[in-house]
């Protein structure tokens, strides 16, 4: 079984304003891929999906079977999990993405974890930020 627990988080300054995304990516408790990407100007929600759909494309590559998703983005996690439905059409269209590449998984599944379990994704995400924003001034 190819199973990968993959850490992602969106960050935002300002919110909307200049964005990134990070995401971590673990095979047998050691990572195997390390992603952080600038997006541009958008909002931290559709820089969590953003970050979510990164890493789902990585895991098909990786031909990965089961995905386990850490996230402390809590309405992602919800949203995903058919908690909380997506009201904003903004995030909708990422939403179904990010389930449509969900359903090539066997396995696959969605957690809400504390913001301090998350620390490497978010240093990512907000690194891309930072570099960015360097070239600009």
């Amino acid at each position: 079984m190819r199973e990968l627990e993959i850490y992602i988080d969106g960050a935002s300054k300002g919110n909307p304003g200049p964005s990134g995304v990070g995401v971590v990516i673990c095979r047998g408790g050691e990572t195997i891929k390390n992603i952080s990407n600038f997006i541009g100007n958008t909002t931290n929600n559709i820089a969590e999906y953003t970050a979510l759909i990164h890493a789902l494309r990585e895991a098909l590559i990786l031909k990965a079977d089961t995905v386990k998703v850490k996230t402390d983005s809590q309405l992602l996690a919800r949203q995903l999990n058919k908690i909380y439905k997506v009201k904003n059409t903004n995030i909708l269209a990422l939403f179904n993405q990010a389930v449509h590449l969900a359903a090539s998984f066997k396995n696959f599944s969605v957690t809400n974890i504390p913001r301090e379990e998350n620390k490497g994704a978010d240093k990512l995400a907000t690194q891309a930020i930072k570099k960015e924003l360097k070239k600009l001034f």
